[in-house]
């Protein structure tokens, strides 16, 4: 059985070539911006790890990440940051929370899937502690 990822970004090319690219080893969910994400979770649904944009409308990437990560049932969930910011270095050093990784857009697709694994790895381990 395939692990879930979420995925959370407003563009639809990127969201296209996630999926391209991810769909063969996961099973891919897509959400347009954090609120839809979010009310997804509250459905009861539980990904593996969250792939978030940054820079979104309505409910941006940060406010999405922050109400995962204070939460106590999705709290652990892995997360990977893939944004266009030019800050993204800065903006992830000063959030309140950690995020398993941070990739830039434009992205190699062998980076992504090395941090997917990587994160995966991790809370797999964890998991079974």
């Amino acid at each position: 059985m395939k692990k879930t990822l979420l995925i959370v970004d407003d563009d639809l090319s990127i969201l296209k070539l996630l999926n391209f690219i991810l769909s063969k080893d996961y099973e891919i969910v897509v959400k347009n911006n954090g609120i839809e994400a979010f009310s997804w979770l509250e459905d009861g649904n539980m990904p593996k790890l969250i792939i978030s944009d940054l820079q979104m409308p309505y409910f941006d990437g940060q406010s999405f990440v922050k109400n995962v990560k204070i939460s106590g049932f999705y709290r652990d969930i892995p997360v990977i940051l893939l944004s266009a910011a030019y800050d993204l270095d800065e903006q992830v050093a000063n959030m309140p929370f950690k995020v398993e990784a941070h990739i830039a857009k434009p992205f190699n697709p062998t980076t992504l899937k090395t941090a997917i694994n990587q994160a995966l790895q991790v809370y797999d381990e964890q998991s079974s502690n």
